[in-house]
């Protein structure tokens, strides 16, 4: 902690850093030289109890926090940073706001947070001390608040595909001139393999990075402050500064993209990164840029070191569902975080925190989350998201759950995901349909299920999958809701060919299967 007395320049400007804001683009940065720009960051204990935040998500926080804050001295800021022992019980908001007492600052600026709570906690105590703030637009994103709100206003339904369309003929990424390149927009169906019955094979490693000093140094912090906090940090090793992240970016693109595209949706015992690029936590917080990392794909392409289908699909990711995500989070707040379209009710279960059940497909996506801070995607909505949709659980308490155990969750890009991506939460504002699916699918795409208790194609009885006796139990609830939709009527009609007696033998069994939710 820096005290006023110890300021040898009173900077001409102050500029509020968060933890997700790390790069010296940040345009609050650019408001005059280095000397003249006093910068504030603040590690809040109270940011990890929010939620309650997995070990490895704080500690990657915290430690590309201090790293940065040591390159911004380097270059010649004034930097005022306060640790977790500095910041005590006190909420984030209260420490800015405490610091800009304590040096006379009268005005902060910032990048815009991406997180809407953040943001009115900081106007609203802004206003209550007599303190201007001002917000900058986030370089980082592609499509700007003001220009996807602009968009959406053309549509009465949002679609990601629409959007990712006009993302590309606005960038002229993957474009042959007015057309797509290679004829079509989305080479979806190129990419939905499972791994060979014999398993994935021999994958590159993804880049990882052993703890530095001060990474130690904030694994101790946190172990001191945040003892109780879920998850560990043993196999910490994600990127904590740009030149680590600039190497992982390296190592995704040079050996691991060629595989990415047709294994993105396969899942495997053992194998919690696959072919993945686990690079969204560093673009989140800034230590990469989304379009550097999009032209490096673009790049393999066209030189011929990767096909087009998976380069396609991994530019999708963040050209299309990264930027889409971003834009409707911010137009629907603070409505989203309340969303409940499905009336769902049923409390989390306690297994959540632990990975100890039964289903082997949710204890192995579970129990590598507990311990990397990691699944991907395919495993985030179609195993446990869909197991949380069809199983009625609280949206509210999934979306802390999802938000406090990752490492790449910011809320901007968490909620609208699970909210409305994996919980149908808001009825359908920017999905098509309920990402429902049976035990059959995650039989399909994994080999999950061949050391299950239960068996995936059986909906009733003692045998029974809870993803299958939950799926048709879900098609029994909302059948109406389904039959309404194009994209879901196949599955109404489904149930409406179980006999009456079928329907009775099946709420038995999704009854019971209630009764022992915490047991599974």
């Amino acid at each position: 902690m820096v005290t006023k007395s110890a300021l040898t320049q009173i900077p001409k400007h102050w500029v509020l850093v968060l933890g997700d804001q790390l790069t010296l683009d940040n345009p609050a940065l650019q408001l005059g030289a280095p000397a003249d720009v006093g910068v504030l960051m603040i590690e809040s204990a109270d940011e990890s109890r929010v939620v309650w935040s997995h070990k490895s998500r704080t500690v990657l926080f915290l430690s590309a926090m201090r790293h940065f804050a040591g390159k911004l001295r380097e270059a010649g800021y004034t930097v005022i940073y306060n640790t977790l022992t500095d910041t005590a019980q006190r909420s984030l908001c209260e420490m800015v706001f405490d610091l800009c007492l304590q040096h006379s600052i009268r005005r902060i600026d910032l990048m815009e947070p991406g997180e809407w709570r953040l943001e009115q906690g900081l106007v609203d105590m802004a206003r209550q001390r007599a303190v201007e703030i001002r917000f900058h637009d986030d370089p980082h994103f592609i499509c700007s608040r003001a220009d996807f709100a602009r968009w959406a206003a053309g549509y009465k339904q949002l679609r990601m595909e629409y959007f990712y369309r006009e993302m590309r003929r606005r960038t002229g990424i993957l474009m042959a001139g007015a057309e797509p390149e290679g004829g079509q927009w989305n080479f979806d169906a190129d990419n939905r393999s499972a791994y060979p019955k014999t398993g994935p094979g021999s994958i590159p490693e993804p880049a990882g990075f052993e703890p530095d000093e001060l990474t130690l140094a904030v694994m101790a912090d946190v172990e001191r402050h945040l003892p109780d906090n879920p998850g560990t940090f043993a196999r910490f090793g994600w990127a904590v500064t740009r030149e680590q992240a600039l190497k992982a970016l390296d190592v995704f693109i040079d050996h691991r993209l060629r595989q990415f595209g047709p294994y993105q949706d396969a899942m495997w015992t053992d194998t919690p990164f696959g072919w993945h690029s686990l690079l969204s936590a560093a673009i989140n917080l800034h230590l990469l840029n989304p379009l550097e990392v999009i032209q490096r794909a673009e790049a393999a392409y066209k030189t011929g070191r990767a096909d087009l289908p998976g380069v396609e699909g991994f530019i999708r990711q963040i050209l299309g569902w990264r930027e889409f995500m971003r834009g409707v989070y911010w137009m629907d707040m603070p409505k989203m975080r309340q969303d409940n379209a499905l009336k769902a009710d049923v409390p989390l279960p306690d297994w959540f925190w632990t990975g100890q059940t039964h289903m082997a497909c949710l204890r192995d996506a579970i129990g590598q989350t507990l311990e990397h801070a990691y699944a991907h995607h395919i495993q985030r909505l179609m195993v446990i998201g869909n197991f949380a949709l069809l199983a009625g659980l609280v949206p509210q308490q999934v979306e802390d759950w999802f938000l406090a155990v990752y490492v790449d969750a910011v809320e901007w890009v968490e909620l609208p995901n699970v909210a409305g991506m994996a919980l149908f939460a808001n009825g359908g504002r920017f999905t098509s349909k309920p990402y429902v699916a049976s035990g059959a699918y995650i039989k399909r795409m994994s080999n999950y299920c061949g050391g299950c208790r239960y068996d995936p194609a059986v909906k009733t009885g003692d045998k029974a999958c809870p993803f299958t006796t939950l799926y048709w139990g879900f098609l029994d609830k909302h059948e109406a809701l389904l039959a309404a939709n194009p994209r879901t009527g196949l599955m109404a009609k489904n149930i409406g060919k179980l006999s009456q007696a079928q329907r009775i033998e099946l709420r038995g069994q999704v009854a019971r299967t209630f009764e022992k939710l915490q047991s599974l």
